[in-house]
């Protein structure tokens, strides 16, 4: 037996493990009692390790597609016999009609993310796609534009000091795991150790047990909330006068255009007493220091980036930006090259990429703040050829049939592609589609560097294990760039190499790195007071320059959502019920996990949380099979009776497909909740959904 310290990535790769080992093969994986990140926390999704590396269904080998899509007809071939059809393909794309007519998808922020759209990019491809104008990427822009760089809270006390005041915006992850570089634990702790503690969701989420203030409002409202919050600490003085005199710009504007935004004209919008909105206000302004954790639900909107930028001044004008137990900007080792995209926007290539070919995207100037292909447009332009079709498509890690909107239009653009390539664990819904497979390594058969929601550190993560021929995602690119002649952008000759080079400015390679575990930065407070912040005006900017230049709202408004009891109440009659849906499930992460025994055994069948009262007005009976209907379709769930939701919203839950039956849609038809949502007015913004805040009705299916 021995133990094999290294880092986990069941889902954000946060938790430092140990990996029990009898020979070489790996027997459990635990917590970490050592490691400074987890101090020994573990997540469901991390003990299963074990059974996604060994799952019998697993596919070990790159295959090639024999019969008709959707078939089941494999051929195995070798990993020359697959690179070498890839190269070739995009070769002759290249050529003929154009880069642009090839397209990358990918999903959640893994180890792949800094070489997928690298590749891309340097291929000259504008078609990049992903989760996220709907995932973290509208946060992180609204605060680069405001303050340049993203805030995160202070949990870890570096400066001596945990916040006093901890307010948990629609973010559950003390349930789900990690979440902006920190774990489920590090979170409980510091709320054990908070004197307020805040929560807005409209669920009751577990830190729930140990808020002052629950403030439990219509899913969708969360900017009218914020804008009167706002209204609050302006009008009754508890604004940090210091920082926003000294380092702050358009403070006077601000005030003046929150005006309007009284509690007394946000309760009616939020559904929340104007008192708990002013008393929420007043707690947070006055119990300093006080961190903010904010998650997907301010995403997930038509209105996320302004909503956005309404947390970020709300942080701001309370001086609790970068204070020890504040919301801090983080400081990342020395010496190892910065490879986060949030750190560091060359490692996604967008160096690569010319101006002609970004006007060519297939939704070249739609949503000018989308970092990435508008998800929707993406696979629309592929179903219908508007504005052209592209010709092939690589997707790396996701399963966009499950994960993301318009499904039987994707699967139409699945079925027009010539060329699809699929990376992942297992023949997915999506990965049934495809005419390369090829299989990728799980975190436990993998190296690296890691610091992608981290910043003030960097772990080593150590491989322990190789089933049959898989193959890290970012090795399968380097070999394929090199067949391309994309040298430039992939200098490195192999994957280990490339680590070296990130750290050889350390003074260690990465065999040495795996010695140490994990490398911290020097954390420094109140860095702007000698240097400002990386904006146009060296201030933290409450009415944004950047945003004044593009054309856009330079000061944060709130956009009711477009299918709402409010914008439309007559739809509402018939659709009565808000149905929010998007929230983490402990076992799985997304669409992962549901073919690993121990970790189904904790929720065997897709669920929708319904308020008892709710459920005994329709005659549904907990444990009930129900019906969710929306105008563009309706999918079957078992009903769970809380009274920890509001009695007017349905949680569904989401990216739900059952491996156990038949391929190639394994059941996808009947619970996958994306199918409920079609056409919609999309953030003007950033192009986000409204996903947490549509109509529904439910009903007993049988």
């Amino acid at each position: 037996m021995k133990v094999v310290r290294t880092a986990c990535r069941g889902c954000h790769g946060v938790c430092q493990v140990l990996v029990h080992m009898d020979g070489e093969r790996v027997v459990k994986v635990t917590g970490d009692p050592e490691s400074p990140t987890g101090r020994g926390y573990l997540c469901p999704k991390g003990a299963a390790a074990p059974d996604l590396l060994y799952h019998p269904d697993r596919v070990t080998y790159p295959m090639r597609r024999k019969g008709p899509r959707g078939s089941g007809d494999w051929e195995r071939v070798s990993w020359d016999e697959a690179l070498s059809e890839m190269a070739g393909r995009l070769a002759d794309l290249k050529q003929d009609p154009g880069t642009e007519y090839f397209g990358m998808a990918q999903g959640t922020g893994r180890p792949y993310t800094n070489f997928t759209s690298r590749f891309a990019h340097a291929y000259g491809t504008p078609n990049f796609t992903g989760v996220a104008h709907l995932c973290y990427m509208p946060r992180w822009l609204a605060s680069v534009h405001t303050l340049g760089q993203l805030p995160i809270c202070d949990f870890y006390g570096f400066g001596g000091t945990t916040p006093r005041c901890i307010v948990i915006w629609g973010c559950n992850v003390t349930e789900t795991g990690a979440s902006d570089g920190m774990c489920g634990g590090t979170v409980e702790r510091a709320i054990r150790q908070a004197e307020k503690v805040i929560i807005v969701d409209p669920r009751r989420v577990k830190p729930t047990r140990d808020a002052d203030h629950w403030l439990q409002l219509r899913p969708g409202s969360d900017g009218a909330l914020a804008l009167a919050m706002i209204n609050t600490i302006i009008g009754e003085g508890l604004w940090d006068r210091e920082f926003v005199e000294g380092y702050t710009a358009g403070f006077e504007e601000l005030a003046a255009h929150v005006e309007p935004f009284t509690p007394a004209w946000a309760a009616p919008i939020t559904g929340l007493e104007e008192s708990e909105i002013v008393e929420a206000a007043r707690a947070y302004a006055t119990c300093a220091p006080a961190a903010m954790l904010w998650g997907n639900a301010v995403d997930m909107s038509a209105c996320n980036y302004q909503t956005a930028r309404s947390l970020l001044i709300l942080r701001a004008i309370t001086g609790n930006i970068d204070r020890p137990g504040g919301d801090v900007l983080w400081v990342p080792p020395e010496g190892v090259r910065q490879r986060s995209l949030f750190m560091n926007l060359e490692v996604a290539g967008l160096q690569f990429l010319t101006k002609d070919k970004v006007g060519r995207a297939v939704d070249a100037g739609t949503y000018p703040l989308c970092a990435i292909t508008h998800a929707p447009t993406f696979w629309r332009s592929i179903a219908t050829g508007d504005p052209y079709r592209m010709r092939a498509l690589w997707i790396v890690g996701s399963n966009p049939l499950l994960t993301q909107t318009h499904s039987d239009e994707i699967e139409r653009a699945l079925d027009a592609l010539e060329f699809t390539v699929v990376s992942d664990f297992f023949l997915t819904p999506t990965a049934q589609r495809a005419d390369l497979f090829l299989p990728a390594a799980t975190w436990l058969e993998q190296d690296d560097v890691a610091n992608l929601h981290k910043i003030w550190c960097v772990l080593a993560r150590k491989s322990v294990a190789r089933l049959g021929e898989v193959r890290d995602d970012r090795d399968v690119i380097i070999e394929l760039a090199h067949r391309l002649g994309l040298e430039e952008a992939f200098p490195w000759p192999d994957l280990r190499s490339y680590f070296d080079w990130v750290l050889q400015e350390t003074g260690m390679d990465f065999d040495e790195f795996c010695e140490r575990g994990i490398l911290t930065g020097e954390m420094r407070y109140h860095k702007y007071r000698e240097s400002g912040f990386v904006t146009p005006t060296g201030k933290l900017e409450l009415r944004s320059t950047i945003l004044e230049a593009m054309g856009l709202e330079p000061l944060p408004v709130y956009r009711e959502p477009p299918m709402s009891p409010v914008s439309t109440p007559d739809l509402a009659r018939e659709y009565p019920l808000v149905l929010t849906t998007g929230a983490k499930i402990r076992g799985f992460f997304h669409s992962e996990g549901r073919q690993i025994e121990r970790l189904r055994r904790r929720n065997p069948e897709p669920l929708v949380e319904i308020h008892p009262e709710t459920a005994a007005d329709l005659g549904i009976e907990d444990g009930g099979c129900v019906r969710i209907e929306t105008p563009e379709g309706s999918v079957e769930m078992v009903a769970r009776l809380t009274d920890g939701i509001r009695r007017d919203t349905v949680c569904a839950q989401h990216a739900w497909w059952f491996p156990e039956e038949p391929p190639p849609d394994h059941g996808r038809r009947r619970s996958s909740v994306n199918a409920l949502f079609g056409d919609t007015e999309y953030d003007p913004d950033t192009g986000s959904e409204p996903l947490k805040c549509s109509l529904c009705r439910v009903r007993k299916a049988h």
